[in-house]
């Protein structure tokens, strides 16, 4: 769109980047707001811990979740226990890691969770990182 400007003869032809601006500023924030919210689709109360490693969970890291019902979830596809292994060592190929954080519901028993690794350690998946909530009354 071409306006004049006062005072001279040809039309000023140059787009008005403001508007562009304010939209891709208002979507960044959106999506800043939202991405965590989309890597933790499963609902689970972790159990709570001073901080000592901080983590930030992201896409590119292989997240598993096991529910107070005893479901296994990789990011949000649920998977059965005896195709837990095998989804685990495809996913470190392609996300080229060997390191699984393991996001386990609070109301678990410790028993569960230990056999859990247990049987990851038998196949061969040694580093697992437990993932918990910061306690913000213990810091």
């Amino acid at each position: 769109m071409g306006f004049q400007l006062p005072g001279k003869k040809s039309v000023m032809s140059d787009i008005n980047v403001t508007p562009l601006v304010d939209v891709m500023l208002v979507l960044l924030v959106i999506f800043m707001v939202t991405a965590p919210m989309m890597l933790n689709g499963i609902k689970i109360n972790l159990p709570r811990t001073r901080e000592t490693n901080p983590v930030n969970l992201n896409t590119e890291q292989l997240i598993l979740s096991y529910t107070r019902e005893g479901d296994l979830y990789i990011g949000e596809q649920k998977f059965l226990r005896e195709e837990i292994i095998k989804k685990i060592l495809y996913e470190f190929k392609a996300k080229k890691t060997d390191v699984v954080f393991l996001r386990a519901d609070f109301g678990l028993y410790y028993g569960k969770v230990a056999a859990l690794m247990s049987m990851l350690k038998a196949n061969g998946i040694t580093k697992i990182a437990l993932v918990t909530e910061v306690d913000k009354k213990s810091n």
